[in-house]
Protein backbone atom coordinates (compact mmCIF):
# COMPACT_ATOMS: atom_id res chain seq x y z
CA UNK A 1 0.00 0.00 0.00
CA UNK A 2 1.59 3.47 -1.00
CA UNK A 3 1.65 5.89 1.74
CA UNK A 4 1.95 9.69 0.71
CA UNK A 5 3.04 12.19 3.64
CA UNK A 6 1.18 14.97 3.64
CA UNK A 7 2.36 18.53 5.34
CA UNK A 8 -1.59 20.27 6.69
CA UNK A 9 -1.30 24.03 6.48
CA UNK A 10 -5.27 25.33 7.96
CA UNK A 11 -3.80 28.68 8.05
CA UNK A 12 -6.40 31.61 9.41
CA UNK A 13 -9.93 32.70 8.76
CA UNK A 14 -11.91 29.89 6.93
CA UNK A 15 -8.93 27.85 6.17
CA UNK A 16 -9.08 25.32 8.83
CA UNK A 17 -12.61 24.73 7.92
CA UNK A 18 -12.51 23.96 4.21
CA UNK A 19 -9.39 21.90 4.88
CA UNK A 20 -11.09 20.21 7.41
CA UNK A 21 -13.59 19.21 4.68
CA UNK A 22 -11.27 17.99 2.26
CA UNK A 23 -9.20 15.71 4.61
CA UNK A 24 -12.96 14.30 5.47
CA UNK A 25 -12.93 13.54 1.75
CA UNK A 26 -9.32 12.25 1.34
CA UNK A 27 -10.33 9.33 4.29
CA UNK A 28 -12.98 8.49 2.24
CA UNK A 29 -11.18 8.39 -1.32
CA UNK A 30 -8.12 6.77 0.01
CA UNK A 31 -10.14 4.01 1.55
CA UNK A 32 -11.79 3.42 -1.53
CA UNK A 33 -8.22 3.38 -3.27
CA UNK A 34 -6.15 1.61 -0.68
CA UNK A 35 -3.08 4.08 -0.32
CA UNK A 36 -2.75 6.02 3.08
CA UNK A 37 -1.43 9.63 4.09
CA UNK A 38 0.50 10.59 6.88
CA UNK A 39 -0.34 14.09 8.12
CA UNK A 40 1.43 16.53 9.70
CA UNK A 41 -0.28 20.06 10.65
CA UNK A 42 1.75 23.24 11.06
CA UNK A 43 0.70 25.83 12.44
CA UNK A 44 1.25 29.03 10.19
CA UNK A 45 0.07 31.94 9.14
CA UNK A 46 -1.70 35.20 10.51
CA UNK A 47 -2.37 34.38 13.66
CA UNK A 48 0.48 32.52 14.28
CA UNK A 49 2.71 35.83 13.49
CA UNK A 50 0.46 38.07 15.75
CA UNK A 51 1.63 35.60 18.80
CA UNK A 52 5.01 35.26 17.88
CA UNK A 53 6.13 37.69 15.64
CA UNK A 54 7.78 34.49 13.26
CA UNK A 55 6.52 34.12 9.49
CA UNK A 56 7.98 30.87 8.68
CA UNK A 57 11.19 29.93 9.91
CA UNK A 58 14.17 27.93 8.43
CA UNK A 59 13.45 24.70 10.38
CA UNK A 60 9.80 24.85 9.45
CA UNK A 61 10.68 25.08 5.86
CA UNK A 62 13.05 21.78 6.48
CA UNK A 63 10.01 19.63 8.12
CA UNK A 64 7.66 20.93 5.07
CA UNK A 65 10.42 19.88 2.35
CA UNK A 66 9.88 16.25 3.86
CA UNK A 67 6.24 15.79 2.72
CA UNK A 68 4.92 14.81 -0.90
CA UNK A 69 2.63 17.13 -1.07
CA UNK A 70 1.46 20.60 0.63
CA UNK A 71 -2.28 21.12 1.40
CA UNK A 72 -2.96 24.98 2.40
CA UNK A 73 -6.06 26.46 3.18
CA UNK A 74 -5.60 30.29 3.78
CA UNK A 75 -3.89 32.89 4.66
CA UNK A 76 -3.92 36.21 5.62
CA UNK A 77 -5.38 38.63 8.41
CA UNK A 78 -6.81 41.91 8.63
CA UNK A 79 -3.99 42.95 11.63
CA UNK A 80 -1.33 41.58 9.58
CA UNK A 81 0.35 44.36 7.24
CA UNK A 82 0.20 43.67 3.58
CA UNK A 83 3.59 41.40 1.96
CA UNK A 84 4.31 39.96 5.31
CA UNK A 85 2.30 37.09 4.94
CA UNK A 86 2.45 37.10 1.30
CA UNK A 87 6.69 37.32 0.91
CA UNK A 88 7.12 35.71 4.53
CA UNK A 89 5.50 32.71 3.50
CA UNK A 90 3.48 31.88 0.34
CA UNK A 91 6.40 33.74 -1.91
CA UNK A 92 9.21 31.68 0.38
CA UNK A 93 7.86 28.37 -0.15
CA UNK A 94 7.30 28.45 -3.94
CA UNK A 95 11.42 30.05 -4.29
CA UNK A 96 12.52 28.03 -2.00
CA UNK A 97 10.83 24.67 -3.27
CA UNK A 98 11.14 25.77 -7.07
CA UNK A 99 7.79 25.86 -7.61
CA UNK A 100 7.86 27.16 -10.53
CA UNK A 101 4.20 26.33 -11.81
CA UNK A 102 1.09 28.31 -11.18
CA UNK A 103 -1.66 25.48 -12.41
CA UNK A 104 -5.19 26.86 -12.22
CA UNK A 105 -7.82 25.30 -14.42
CA UNK A 106 -10.89 27.24 -15.34
CA UNK A 107 -13.27 24.95 -15.84
CA UNK A 108 -17.45 25.70 -15.87
CA UNK A 109 -18.91 23.00 -14.29
CA UNK A 110 -22.75 21.92 -15.29
CA UNK A 111 -24.98 22.83 -12.92
CA UNK A 112 -23.10 26.22 -12.29
CA UNK A 113 -24.35 29.95 -13.08
CA UNK A 114 -21.69 31.88 -15.14
CA UNK A 115 -22.09 35.58 -14.58
CA UNK A 116 -21.32 35.48 -18.42
CA UNK A 117 -24.71 35.35 -20.00
CA UNK A 118 -25.33 31.96 -21.87
CA UNK A 119 -21.85 30.42 -21.31
CA UNK A 120 -22.02 26.89 -21.14
CA UNK A 121 -19.59 23.97 -19.92
CA UNK A 122 -18.71 23.32 -23.54
CA UNK A 123 -17.47 26.85 -24.08
CA UNK A 124 -15.19 27.31 -20.70
CA UNK A 125 -12.48 24.21 -20.12
CA UNK A 126 -8.98 25.44 -20.15
CA UNK A 127 -5.62 25.46 -17.75
CA UNK A 128 -3.58 28.89 -17.04
CA UNK A 129 0.00 28.13 -16.62
CA UNK A 130 1.71 31.23 -14.73
CA UNK A 131 5.33 31.09 -14.11
CA UNK A 132 5.54 31.31 -10.26
CA UNK A 133 9.31 32.65 -9.37
CA UNK A 134 10.16 35.13 -11.86
CA UNK A 135 8.92 38.89 -13.21
CA UNK A 136 8.49 41.36 -10.28
CA UNK A 137 7.54 38.97 -7.97
CA UNK A 138 11.23 38.48 -8.03
CA UNK A 139 11.83 40.73 -5.35
CA UNK A 140 13.91 43.23 -7.61
CA UNK A 141 14.20 47.24 -6.89
CA UNK A 142 13.86 48.98 -3.61
CA UNK A 143 13.42 52.76 -2.84
CA UNK A 144 15.21 56.26 -2.79
CA UNK A 145 14.04 59.17 -0.53
CA UNK A 146 10.68 57.29 1.05
CA UNK A 147 8.42 59.24 2.56
CA UNK A 148 9.73 62.48 1.12
CA UNK A 149 8.79 64.71 -2.16
CA UNK A 150 11.39 63.41 -3.91
CA UNK A 151 10.52 59.81 -3.17
CA UNK A 152 11.38 56.96 -6.04
CA UNK A 153 10.02 53.44 -6.21
CA UNK A 154 11.96 50.83 -8.34
CA UNK A 155 10.24 47.56 -9.02
CA UNK A 156 12.22 45.49 -11.81
CA UNK A 157 10.60 42.58 -13.56
CA UNK A 158 13.45 39.35 -13.99
CA UNK A 159 12.80 37.32 -16.24
CA UNK A 160 15.81 34.64 -17.07
CA UNK A 161 15.97 31.77 -20.36
CA UNK A 162 15.95 29.04 -17.68
CA UNK A 163 12.64 30.32 -16.43
CA UNK A 164 10.93 31.08 -19.17
CA UNK A 165 12.14 27.72 -21.12
CA UNK A 166 11.10 25.97 -18.11
CA UNK A 167 7.18 26.93 -17.72
CA UNK A 168 6.51 27.26 -21.31
CA UNK A 169 7.94 23.69 -22.01
CA UNK A 170 5.59 22.64 -19.22
CA UNK A 171 3.13 24.36 -20.59
CA UNK A 172 3.62 22.57 -24.51
CA UNK A 173 3.84 19.35 -22.37
CA UNK A 174 0.18 19.69 -20.90
CA UNK A 175 -1.15 21.17 -24.05
CA UNK A 176 0.33 17.78 -25.95
CA UNK A 177 -1.28 15.33 -23.33
CA UNK A 178 -4.82 17.30 -23.84
CA UNK A 179 -7.78 16.89 -26.72
CA UNK A 180 -7.27 20.26 -28.54
CA UNK A 181 -3.65 20.51 -28.17
CA UNK A 182 -3.79 24.18 -28.21
CA UNK A 183 -1.38 26.77 -26.04
CA UNK A 184 -1.67 30.90 -26.30
CA UNK A 185 1.43 32.65 -25.07
CA UNK A 186 -0.41 36.17 -23.01
CA UNK A 187 2.14 38.74 -22.65
CA UNK A 188 2.49 42.48 -23.56
CA UNK A 189 4.89 42.18 -26.68
CA UNK A 190 4.09 45.51 -28.44
CA UNK A 191 5.31 47.44 -24.80
CA UNK A 192 7.21 45.15 -22.90
CA UNK A 193 10.32 44.71 -25.83
CA UNK A 194 12.98 43.14 -23.71
CA UNK A 195 10.75 40.48 -21.22
CA UNK A 196 8.34 40.26 -24.48
CA UNK A 197 11.10 39.34 -26.78
CA UNK A 198 12.69 36.58 -24.57
CA UNK A 199 8.86 34.91 -24.49
CA UNK A 200 8.23 35.46 -27.72
CA UNK A 201 11.12 33.66 -29.17
CA UNK A 202 10.94 31.20 -26.32
CA UNK A 203 7.38 30.27 -27.35
CA UNK A 204 8.23 30.09 -30.80
CA UNK A 205 11.95 27.95 -30.56
CA UNK A 206 10.33 25.21 -27.90
CA UNK A 207 7.08 24.95 -30.14
CA UNK A 208 9.31 23.43 -33.29
CA UNK A 209 9.83 20.85 -30.68
CA UNK A 210 5.89 20.36 -30.57
CA UNK A 211 4.37 19.81 -34.34
CA UNK A 212 0.99 18.51 -32.61
CA UNK A 213 -0.12 21.75 -30.92
CA UNK A 214 -1.18 24.73 -32.35
CA UNK A 215 0.01 27.71 -31.29
CA UNK A 216 -1.58 31.52 -30.63
CA UNK A 217 -0.53 34.85 -29.11
CA UNK A 218 -2.84 37.46 -27.11
CA UNK A 219 -1.62 40.66 -25.58
CA UNK A 220 -2.86 40.36 -21.70
CA UNK A 221 -5.68 43.12 -22.31
CA UNK A 222 -6.66 41.24 -25.31
CA UNK A 223 -6.91 38.00 -22.90
CA UNK A 224 -9.08 39.78 -20.34
CA UNK A 225 -11.81 40.47 -23.13
CA UNK A 226 -11.72 37.37 -24.59
CA UNK A 227 -11.91 35.82 -21.51
CA UNK A 228 -14.97 37.02 -21.54
CA UNK A 229 -16.28 36.96 -24.84
CA UNK A 230 -14.57 33.97 -26.08
CA UNK A 231 -13.39 31.74 -23.32
CA UNK A 232 -13.83 28.73 -25.78
CA UNK A 233 -10.91 30.52 -27.81
CA UNK A 234 -8.47 28.76 -24.70
CA UNK A 235 -7.18 25.43 -24.51
CA UNK A 236 -3.90 26.28 -22.42
CA UNK A 237 -2.55 29.63 -21.71
CA UNK A 238 0.88 30.27 -20.81
CA UNK A 239 2.09 33.71 -19.12
CA UNK A 240 4.47 35.49 -17.06
CA UNK A 241 3.78 35.68 -13.17
CA UNK A 242 1.75 39.30 -12.76
CA UNK A 243 -0.47 38.87 -15.61
CA UNK A 244 -1.15 35.20 -14.52
CA UNK A 245 -2.18 36.75 -10.73
CA UNK A 246 -4.39 39.03 -12.37
CA UNK A 247 -6.18 37.21 -15.34
CA UNK A 248 -6.76 34.10 -13.14
CA UNK A 249 -8.89 35.60 -10.68
CA UNK A 250 -10.75 36.94 -13.96
CA UNK A 251 -11.02 33.37 -14.90
CA UNK A 252 -12.40 32.67 -11.52
CA UNK A 253 -15.13 34.92 -11.82
CA UNK A 254 -15.69 33.31 -15.29
CA UNK A 255 -16.26 29.74 -14.20
CA UNK A 256 -18.67 30.71 -11.40
CA UNK A 257 -16.71 32.74 -8.24
CA UNK A 258 -13.77 32.24 -5.96
CA UNK A 259 -15.53 29.66 -4.28
CA UNK A 260 -15.04 27.08 -7.24
CA UNK A 261 -11.18 28.47 -8.07
CA UNK A 262 -8.11 26.18 -7.36
CA UNK A 263 -4.61 26.06 -7.62
CA UNK A 264 -1.44 24.04 -7.72
CA UNK A 265 1.92 25.50 -6.90
CA UNK A 266 3.94 23.13 -8.70
CA UNK A 267 7.57 21.26 -8.61
CA UNK A 268 7.17 18.98 -11.63
CA UNK A 269 11.18 17.30 -10.96
CA UNK A 270 9.43 16.29 -7.47
CA UNK A 271 12.93 17.20 -5.45
CA UNK A 272 10.66 19.43 -3.22
CA UNK A 273 6.73 19.34 -2.48
CA UNK A 274 3.96 21.04 -4.72
CA UNK A 275 1.23 23.00 -2.81
CA UNK A 276 -2.15 23.00 -3.93
CA UNK A 277 -4.68 25.32 -2.10
CA UNK A 278 -8.09 26.92 -2.82
CA UNK A 279 -7.67 30.63 -3.96
CA UNK A 280 -10.92 32.17 -2.31
CA UNK A 281 -8.55 33.92 0.97
CA UNK A 282 -9.24 33.26 4.33
CA UNK A 283 -12.73 35.43 4.91
CA UNK A 284 -12.30 36.28 8.20
CA UNK A 285 -15.98 37.17 8.18
CA UNK A 286 -17.43 34.30 7.89
CA UNK A 287 -14.51 32.31 10.28
CA UNK A 288 -16.52 29.66 12.16
CA UNK A 289 -20.01 30.38 11.16
CA UNK A 290 -20.17 26.97 9.47
CA UNK A 291 -20.80 29.07 6.12
CA UNK A 292 -17.86 28.86 3.86
CA UNK A 293 -18.36 26.74 0.44
CA UNK A 294 -15.29 24.10 0.95
CA UNK A 295 -15.94 23.17 -2.95
CA UNK A 296 -12.49 25.12 -4.02
CA UNK A 297 -10.46 23.04 -1.07
CA UNK A 298 -11.87 19.63 -2.28
CA UNK A 299 -10.79 20.74 -6.32
CA UNK A 300 -7.24 21.52 -4.69
CA UNK A 301 -7.10 17.82 -3.23
CA UNK A 302 -7.98 16.59 -6.45
CA UNK A 303 -5.08 18.34 -8.03
CA UNK A 304 -2.87 16.82 -5.26
CA UNK A 305 -3.58 13.82 -5.42
CA UNK A 306 -3.60 13.42 -9.33
CA UNK A 307 0.16 15.18 -8.95
CA UNK A 308 0.85 12.20 -6.68
CA UNK A 309 -0.01 9.52 -9.08
CA UNK A 310 -3.23 8.69 -7.53
CA UNK A 311 -5.22 9.58 -10.98
CA UNK A 312 -8.15 7.56 -10.32
CA UNK A 313 -8.83 8.93 -7.05
CA UNK A 314 -8.58 12.24 -8.09
CA UNK A 315 -11.04 11.87 -10.58
CA UNK A 316 -13.24 10.18 -8.02
CA UNK A 317 -13.00 13.46 -6.11
CA UNK A 318 -13.40 15.68 -9.07
CA UNK A 319 -16.59 13.64 -9.99
CA UNK A 320 -18.04 14.00 -6.73
CA UNK A 321 -17.37 17.61 -7.01
CA UNK A 322 -18.96 17.89 -10.68
CA UNK A 323 -22.14 15.78 -8.97
CA UNK A 324 -22.39 18.35 -6.29
CA UNK A 325 -22.43 21.27 -8.19
CA UNK A 326 -25.53 19.77 -10.16
CA UNK A 327 -27.98 18.78 -7.26
CA UNK A 328 -27.19 21.43 -5.00
CA UNK A 329 -29.25 24.34 -6.28
CA UNK A 330 -28.88 27.98 -5.59
CA UNK A 331 -29.34 27.91 -1.99
CA UNK A 332 -26.50 28.29 0.80
CA UNK A 333 -25.40 25.49 2.22
CA UNK A 334 -23.40 24.64 5.61
CA UNK A 335 -19.40 23.81 5.33
CA UNK A 336 -20.43 20.65 7.07
CA UNK A 337 -23.16 19.55 4.70
CA UNK A 338 -21.34 19.85 1.81
CA UNK A 339 -18.86 17.89 3.05
CA UNK A 340 -21.04 15.50 4.39
CA UNK A 341 -22.55 14.90 0.80
CA UNK A 342 -18.62 15.21 -0.40
CA UNK A 343 -17.60 12.18 1.56
CA UNK A 344 -21.06 10.41 0.71
CA UNK A 345 -20.64 10.65 -3.29
CA UNK A 346 -17.17 9.84 -2.99
CA UNK A 347 -17.61 6.63 -1.17
CA UNK A 348 -20.29 5.78 -3.19
CA UNK A 349 -20.36 2.75 -5.51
Amino acid sequence: MATHRLAIIGGDGIGPEVVGQGLRVLDAVQDRHGFDTERTDYDLGGRRYLETGEVLSDDTVAALDDADAIYLGAIGTPDVPPGVLERGMLLKLRFTFDQYVNHRPVKLYPGVTSPIAGLTPQRCDFVVVRENTESVYAGAGGTLHRGTPAEVATQESLNTRHGVERIIRYAFDLADGRERRHLTMCHKTNVLINAGDLWWRTFHEVGEEYPDVTRDYVHVDAACLYFVTQPERFDVVVTENLFGDIITDLGAAVQGGMGLATSGNLNPAGDHPSMFEPVHGSAPDIAGTDAADPTAAVLALSLLLDSLGEVEAAADVEAAVASWLVERGDGRHATTAVGDRLVELVAAD
